[in-house]
């Protein structure tokens, strides 16, 4: 049987500098870095107990800026053995790392890399570092709500994700007759894996990182907003105005260093979405 699938763990993206991108995750967004060894890569900050987002050295040449997306399970032996039942390639062993958390890698249909993350007992990231804690900015946010990439082959990614691993599909939507976005909610919590229905060229576009990117959950888009403003990201794309989506809720769009969409959103729609039943859940 599959174990259960909680949510998101980790969000990876690349960075061609990590200290541009390090002033914006930890400076401009409020994460706190993780503790590691001194000039240590890949960079990761805390978003919360269970969730992180890493930055780690862009591979040369590299477009597209998402390296992967990380869900959390209760029982990582359990998945190694459900995956391989289900004909799932994995790639090597389980890996354990000295917290005690422990991981998995596949790949889906798509080539897209596939982390399954086990965290240790006690449940916590490693601590952050004396220097990120102290004078440390307020988060902007304590969730990451979902991540997306580009899908070509919708069947494909729905064997792999719907079939094998159990997500729902939550909402559908996009602008005019085309069908842009479909949420795919994860088994056994509220967050989602958003698939990004584009055209062939998107992913290798230079604004790959339009598409392939991660949301962090707000309780007041404006708030948030106002936020932003008082901490003056040198950029001269720093953030787009607040807005409503398609799916009903307030939005607004930032961009790291390399052009990664952090997008900021509110929990739950203000008014009713359009398109296709909206049945995801509001996260707490």
């Amino acid at each position: 049987m599959r174990p259960p699938i909680t949510g998101i763990a980790k969000v990876s993206v690349y960075a061609s500098d990590l200290n541009k991108s390090k002033q914006f995750y930890q400076n401009f967004l409020g994460f706190p870095q993780i503790a590691s060894a001194p000039g240590s890569a890949p960079l990761e900050f805390r978003v919360s107990s269970k969730q992180s987002i890493e930055v780690e050295p862009a591979p040369k040449g590299t477009t597209d800026f998402l390296a992967y997306i990380a869900f959390a399970t209760s029982n990582i032996e359990s998945m190694q053995r459900y995956l391989i039942s289900q004909k799932v390639p994995v790639e090597g062993q389980i890996q354990s790392l000295p917290d005690g958390t422990q991981l998995l890698w596949v790949k889906d249909p798509e080539g897209h890399r596939i982390q399954f993350v086990q965290l240790p007992t006690h449940g916590h990231l490693l601590p952050v570092s004396s220097a990120a804690s102290k004078n440390a900015p307020q988060p902007i946010s304590q969730i990451i709500l979902h991540a997306g990439f580009v899908v070509q082959d919708r069947a494909a990614e729905d064997r792999f994700f719907r079939d094998i691993l159990g997500f729902v599909e939550g909402w559908q939507g996009g602008r005019g007759n085309r069908l842009e976005w479909i949420d795919m909610r994860v088994p056994d919590g509220t967050e989602w894996l958003e698939y990004m229905m584009h055209d062939p060229a998107a992913k290798t576009a230079p604004d790959s990182g339009v598409v392939n990117h991660f949301a962090l959950g707000v309780p007041d888009i404006h708030l948030a907003a106002q936020m932003l403003q008082r901490r003056h990201w040198d950029s001269s794309t720093p953030y787009e105005d607040p807005e409503i989506g398609l799916d009903g809720k307030w939005q607004l769009n930032l961009y790291d260093p390399n052009g990664t969409r952090a997008e900021l959103m509110e929990f739950g729609p203000v008014r009713t979405p359009c398109c296709s039943p909206y049945t995801l859940p509001v996260p707490k």
